[in-house]
């Protein structure tokens, strides 16, 4: 059998790469690459929403959250501030924060690999103790008791997961609810 040069080309270089379609590779990695790019930038912003306690119900809102799946204060879950005059709100979210608890889309997920799984988390003060007391209730909680219960330390501003105790909560002020309202 004798190959010629062209023979050998032909056979060496596939018929989908070669020197005419190699711009529409570049092209095709380039776009690949953007949408990419694109995703994580937009999943980036939706994980960084804040969220208000005031809420406006209308038909407009309540198709909106079920169509794109955000999620719609009022509608698909509540948030209840409450004795404000003991601590401010940016010292409770600090606390949710530093706990993973102000991602709207994590707490409503009821995916258990990927999601919180919530169905209410509840904050005390202590102010004896300078602690945020979280209590966790997962979809599913049965005669109010929680799943986990985590503390903020205040003054250290770190998280005290494995010295909570009742004592630490049990007749001290409720300051923050966070309530899923859909099932």
């Amino acid at each position: 059998m004798d190959l010629t040069k062209r023979d050998v080309r032909e056979i060496t270089m596939s018929k989908y790469f070669n020197k005419k379609t190699v711009p529409y590779w570049i092209i095709a990695v380039l776009v690949i690459l953007i949408a990419i790019i694109l995703a994580v930038h937009f999943k980036a912003n939706s994980s960084s929403q804040t969220t208000t306690t005031t809420v406006k119900t209308s038909n407009s809102s309540e198709k909106a959250s079920s169509s794109t799946k955000k999620y719609v204060a009022g509608k698909d879950y509540k948030i209840t501030y409450s004795n404000t005059n003991l601590i401010d709100k940016a010292t409770i979210q600090k606390g949710l924060k530093a706990s993973y608890l102000t991602d709207i889309n994590d707490l409503m997920n009821t995916d258990q690999q990927t999601g919180s799984n919530m169905a209410k988390i509840e904050v005390y003060y202590n102010k004896d103790k300078n602690l945020l007391v979280e209590r966790l209730f997962k979809n599913g909680y049965k005669d109010n008791q929680p799943t986990q219960t985590v503390g903020y330390d205040l003054q250290k501003q770190s998280m005290n997961l494995d010295k909570t105790f009742g004592n630490d909560y049990l007749n001290q002020p409720l300051v923050y609810t966070w309530e899923k309202l859909t099932k």
